[in-house]
């Protein structure tokens, strides 16, 4: 098995190529960092008039619907740009209401607007008609930003209002939602001077200290539904001669507790979890170095952790859902915190296989 995962992690990286990812190194200065839309962080106005059923029905990879999309900008005006639009994901374009979007804008549409530098984008939605509906939004929000605290591999997103009008045959509904814009994955690859995978790679030719940094994150949110082997709600790049998982999508966590959420099987391997918001060590066996290195970066952001969480207070409708979500931060530290506890539920429950 070690020879194996020798020959597979030496074969990625001819793959890509060294010598590329020398060249790559050499152009840090000219590649761009994160883009004008990411790096401010108010929340973003927009309105989207659009059909549910023809993004369900109508697009797919490759076919997409057009229309505006409308943006408030600095003075408080609106200004509005042509998009192309097409659902994405799988389990919840399937079942949500509002499915997630992936965005297409053309370079000329972009050009002067606080979108230049994103061609593509994603749009993450509330997925049913409820009333708790956008505070679960705000709690997968709060998830993204408490792992860019963590770890400097992570995607960027921005919180934006939404004046969703919906249009049904001849009727038009108007929704209010609260959505999530996400980094394309080339943005990403091309801020770190990284190459995208898109193979079966094991967690143990992964790099170990960003392997868990991620695991211990999900386990942070009690997030089960994720595999860095096989790519789902993980995206694989190769950075520096290393394998890197980065995470995204965290409805199903116990921290979002979707009314949805259900326990997680991947590859059909049931766990002994009975309901999300129990957490369960999904990370592999390492060097116990590193874990105990991760535990203390996790324990001295725990303050900058609790601001930012803090910092999202306005955002839910539901003051209950902040209290909640604030305890549930602080019940994962209880553990990491107690010596028998951080063995018991994170080491001794780590993988081997």
């Amino acid at each position: 098995m070690k020879k194996q995962l020798f020959y597979l992690v030496l074969l990625s990286y001819f793959f890509i190529g060294h010598n590329s990812i020398a060249q790559d190194l050499n152009k840090t200065e000219k590649i761009k960092g994160v883009s004008k839309l990411f790096k401010d962080q108010k929340i973003l106005p927009l309105k989207l008039v659009y059909s549910n059923r023809d993004v369900k029905k109508k697009t797919n990879d490759s076919t997409y619907i057009i229309t505006d999309l409308s943006y408030q900008n600095e003075a408080g005006t609106w200004n509005s740009l042509e998009v192309e639009l097409r659902g994405r994901g799988f389990n919840r374009l399937k079942n949500c209401y509002f499915p997630p979007i992936k965005i297409k804008i053309k370079k000329s549409n972009a050009k002067g607007t606080i979108f230049k530098g994103n061609k593509k984008l994603k749009l993450v939605l509330p997925c049913l008609k409820q009333k708790s509906m956008n505070d679960a939004l705000i709690k997968e929000a709060l998830a993204y930003k408490l792992y860019e605290i963590i770890s400097p591999y992570h995607f960027k997103t921005r919180i934006v209002k939404i004046d969703f009008t919906e249009s049904r045959g001849k009727k038009m509904i108007d929704h209010k939602l609260d959505g999530i814009l996400i980094e394309d994955d080339q943005i990403f690859g091309e801020r770190h001077n990284g190459k995208m995978l898109k193979r079966f790679i094991h967690p143990m030719g992964q790099d170990a200290l960003a392997s868990v940094h991620n695991a211990f994150f999900q386990f942070m949110i009690a997030n089960t539904d994720y595999s860095t082997a096989y790519q789902h709600n993980e995206k694989l790049f190769f950075i520096n001669d290393k394998m890197i998982p980065v995470p995204y999508d965290f409805d199903m966590s116990g921290l979002v507790n979707a009314s949805y959420a259900v326990v997680s099987q991947i590859n059909n391997e049931a766990l002994a979890i009975t309901k999300v918001t129990e957490r369960m060590y999904r990370g592999f066996k390492r060097d116990i170095k590193i874990f105990n290195q991760v535990r203390q970066e996790f324990l001295d952001s725990k303050i900058e952790m609790l601001e930012v969480i803090d910092s999202f207070e306005s955002n839910f409708d539901d003051p209950k859902e902040f209290l909640k979500t604030k305890e549930f931060i602080l019940s994962f530290f209880k553990i990491i915190e107690n010596d028998n506890q951080f063995q018991k539920k994170i080491v001794q429950q780590a993988r081997t296989k």
